[in-house]
C-alpha cells in the first residue's frame, strides 16, 4: 500500500513529549508536499480508528487559502446494512449556540467560535439528510503560534483546542470509550466517535462529512475552501483529518489534490526568501565569472591550465544557483516543480562540490606556482573527484526520490532506498575526509618547500591560501556547533519554520567567499606561465628575481642544474 502525504499522530501514554518529537520528525520525512509542490496529492486510506489522526502542515503567508474541494472521500467497505431514515439533529454544542442558515439544499451550522460546515448530502441527487447511524469525518485547520512552533518540542495541540490531555501524560485525539473513561470528552454524547475539539481554545476552522452506515458512498467536501485573512497571521498551519469512530465507523479512501497558496504564490511561505537568495547568489557568481573571464582574455598568452579550472568552477556554481532559483520561481508561479530545473540544480551542485575539492588540492600541490605539471597525481586526483561526484549524485537523487515519490513507493521500497542512501552518505564522508587530509598535507609540504627555498613572495600567497582555508574551517565548525546548540534549545534562535533555509544558505555564502578569495589569489596576470620557474634569491638584503626557464641556452650549466632540481622538487611535492 502506498503511503499517503499525510502523517499520522497516535495517542500516547506517559511518554507524550518523546512521541510528539518523534512524530514531528516523522511528519517532516513523510510529507512529500513541501518538496513536491503546493498542489499536494493525497491518495490513500483513512481507516476508522481512534488512536491516530492524519495531518498535513505547511507555511502560509496570509492572505492565502487552503482548498480541499477536490479531495474525494469514498467508502472502502459495504458498511453495516441500515434503513435510511432522515433524522433531525441538534448540532448545538454545550459551549456555544449555533446559528443555522439555509443555502439551497444544504444546511450550514456556523459557530461564533469557529466555522463548522455540515456536509449532509449522501450520494448524488439525493435529498439533503443525515442518516440514522451515520458517522463523521472531521477536518480542522489551525495556526500554530510562532511562540511554540519555533520550539524544539513544537506546539502542544491540546492547548490549541485539538485533542485532550489529562495532565498526567494521557493524550487522546478522539472521543472514544477510553477517552470518556479518562474524563477527556467534554462535549457529551454529541462528541462520541468524533475528533475532540475544544471551542474555548480552538481558533481555527472546522469541516466535517457525514458517512452513511452502509452502501457505496463517495463525496467531495463542498465547503472545502479555507480562506485565511491577513489578521489570521502568517506562519505554520496544520490540517487534521480524523475518522474517529472505530466502533461503527467505516474505512474510507481519499483521492485528489488539495492546494496551499500564500499571498505571493504557490511557493511555501518559508521558502520565498530562499528564491531571492539564490537569485542574489547567481548574480554574484555571474559578476565573478565575467571578471575572471575578462582577465583571462586579456592575459590569454600567459594563461595556465589552472585558470580554466577556476572558470569551470565559477561557471558551474553560477548554473547551480540559476537552476535552483528557476526551480523555486516556477514552483511559485505554477504550483508544481519543474523537474528539469530541480534535478539539474542538484547535479550542478554535486559537480561544484567535486570540482572545487579537486581545484583546492591542485592549488595546495603547487600547480602553477612551484611546478607546471602534477604528473601522475593529476589522474589520481581527477579520478577521486569523479568517484566523489558519482557517489554524491546517487545519494542526492535517491534522497529526493525517497521523499517526492513516496506516493508510489511502498514502505519497504522506501526503507531500502534510505538504507542505500545511508551507505552512500558514509562513502561520501570517507572521500571528503580523504580530500581534506590531502589538502592540508599538500599545503604543509608546499609551504615547507617554499620556506626552505626562501621563496617569500610565493610563500606569502600560500600563507593567504592557508588563512582562507582555516577561516572557512573555523566558520564551519562554529556554525555546526551553533546549529547543534540551537537544536537543543527549548526556544530556537533561528526560526526554522520561517527562515529554516538560512541554515543551508550560510554554507553557500561560506563557499562563495572562499572561492572569490582563491580567484583573486590565482587571477590571470602577465607572466603567469613562467611563474612556476621564477626563483627568488636573497642577496645583501635585496630580493633579486631571475628566470631559470632557459631550456635552449647552454651558457650556464649551474642554472640548468638548478632548474632541473627545482622541477623534480615540484614533482615530488
Amino acid at each position: 500500500m502506498a503511503r499517503t502525504p499525510y502523517a499520522r499522530r497516535q495517542i500516547s501514554g506517559n511518554n507524550n513529549k518523546t512521541m510528539k518529537s518523534f512524530l514531528s520528525l516523522f511528519a517532516v520525512l513523510s510529507l512529500p508536499a513541501p518538496t513536491v509542490s503546493e498542489f499536494r496529492r493525497f491518495d490513500g486510506p483513512i481507516n476508522a480508528a481512534s488512536n491516530y489522526i492524519h495531518f498535513s502542515e505547511g507555511y502560509i503567508v496570509t492572505p492565502g487559502y487552503i482548498d480541499i474541494s477536490n479531495l474525494v472521500f469514498a467508502s472502502a467497505d459495504e458498511g453495516t446494512p441500515n434503513t435510511y431514515v432522515p433524522e433531525d439533529r441538534d448540532w448545538n454544542d454545550d459551549h456555544s449556540a449555533v446559528m443555522e442558515e439555509s443555502r439551497g439544499d444544504d444546511r450550514v451550522a456556523n459557530d461564533d467560535t469557529y466555522d463548522r460546515h455540515l456536509e449532509e448530502e449522501i450520494g448524488d441527487d439525493t435529498e439533503s439528510a443525515i442518516v440514522s447511524g451515520s458517522t463523521y469525518v472531521d477536518i480542522v485547520l489551525f495556526h500554530e503560534p510562532s511562540e511554540c512552533a519555533n520550539t524544539r518540542l513544537g506546539c502542544d495541540w491540546t492547548s490549541l483546542g485539538v485533542g485532550a490531555n489529562d495532565g498526567l501524560g494521557n493524550l487522546r485525539w478522539c472521543c472514544s470509550d477510553d477517552a470518556k473513561g479518562l474524563g477527556l470528552c467534554k462535549g457529551g454524547a454529541k462528541q462520541e466517535g468524533r475528533l475532540i475539539v475544544d471551542p474555548d481554545k480552538f481558533n481555527g476552522q472546522h469541516r466535517f462529512l457525514g458517512v452513511p452506515p452502509s452502501g457505496t458512498w463517495s463525496r467531495a467536501v463542498k465547503f472545502g475552501m479555507f480562506d485565511l485573512k491577513e489578521k489570521d497571521g502568517s506562519g505554520k498551519y496544520v490540517m487534521v483529518v480524523a475518522n474517529c469512530n472505530d466502533d461503527i465507523g467505516r474505512n474510507l479512501t481519499v483521492t485528489g489534490e488539495y492546494v496551499w497558496k500564500s499571498a505571493h504564490g504557490y511557493l511555501p511561505g518559508n521558502l520565498f526568501g530562499e528564491m531571492y537568495f539564490y537569485f542574489a547568489v547567481a548574480i554574484c557568481y555571474l559578476v565573478l565569472l565575467l571578471w575572471y573571464v575578462i582577465k583571462f582574455q586579456i592575459y590569454r598568452d600567459a594563461a595556465i591550465p589552472i585558470f580554466q579550472w577556476f572558470i569551470a568552477t565559477i561557471f558551474i556554481g553560477f548554473f547551480e544557483a540559476f537552476f535552483k532559483c528557476g526551480d523555486l520561481w516556477v514552483w511559485n508561479v505554477d504550483g508544481v516543480r519543474f523537474w528539469f530545473s530541480l534535478y539539474t540544480g542538484v547535479l550542478f551542485g554535486v559537480c561544484k562540490r567535486a570540482i572545487s575539492r579537486v581545484l583546492v588540492v591542485m592549488l595546495c600541490l603547487g600547480w602553477g606556482v612551484t611546478c607546471d605539471t602534477l604528473g601522475g597525481k593529476f589522474k589520481t586526483l581527477v579520478m577521486l573527484g569523479l568517484v566523489y561526484a558519482g557517489v554524491s549524485a546517487a545519494r542526492d537523487v535517491m534522497t529526493i526520490i525517497s521523499i517526492t515519490e513516496n506516493e508510489i513507493l511502498t514502505h519497504n521500497e522506501e526503507e531500502e532506498i534510505l538504507d542505500v542512501v545511508s551507505i552512500l552518505t558514509f562513502v561520501t564522508a570517507f572521500i571528503d575526509v580523504t580530500f581534506y587530509l590531502w589538502i592540508f598535507d599538500a599545503l604543509n609540504q608546499t609551504m615547507q618547500y617554499l620556506e626552505s627555498m626562501n621563496q617569500s613572495r610565493k610563500l606569502k600567497r600560500y600563507l593567504r591560501l592557508r588563512l582562507f582555508l582555516l577561516l572557512s574551517v573555523l566558520f564551519a565548525v562554529l556554525w555546526s556547533v551553533f546549529g547543534i546548540v540551537d537544536s537543543y534549545n527549548s526556544q530556537r534562535m533561528v526560526n526554522e519554520e520561517e527562515n529554516g533555509w538560512v541554515l543551508t544558505a550560510v554554507w553557500e555564502v561560506n563557499y562563495f567567499v572562499v572561492l572569490m578569495g582563491l580567484s583573486c589569489l590565482w587571477a590571470p596576470e602577465a607572466g603567469a606561465k613562467e611563474y612556476a620557474y621564477v626563483m627568488e634569491l636573497s642577496t645583501l638584503g635585496n630580493d633579486l628575481e631571475f628566470d631559470t626557464n632557459v631550456v635552449d641556452s647552454p651558457d650556464d650549466d649551474s642554472d640548468e642544474e638548478e632548474e632541473s632540481s627545482f622541477a623534480l622538487s615540484c614533482m615530488s611535492n
